[in-house]
């Protein structure tokens, strides 16, 4: 059973770093494109809180890693 959980928290911690290294990329990407090409500032706030959006849910996702570690022993 121990192994299951191992697998889960491993499989949850990629998961969250693929979508922080995502977020990043697209959050960056978007800003210079947008700039470029001289899209409005609510593009750039779109962009912004989707990212902290994404950045929040993999900062819970590790949080929750965490602390299911911190109780298994």
């Amino acid at each position: 059973m121990a192994q299951a959980s191992e697998d889960s928290q491993r499989r949850q911690l990629r998961q969250a770093s693929i979508v922080m290294g995502v977020a990043a990329v697209l959050w960056l990407g978007g800003l210079a494109l947008g700039g470029r090409l001289g899209l409005s500032p609510r593009f750039a706030i779109l962009l912004d809180l989707a990212a902290m959006a994404a950045f929040l849910w993999a900062l819970v996702v590790f949080f929750k890693v965490w602390r299911a570690r911190q109780n298994e022993g």
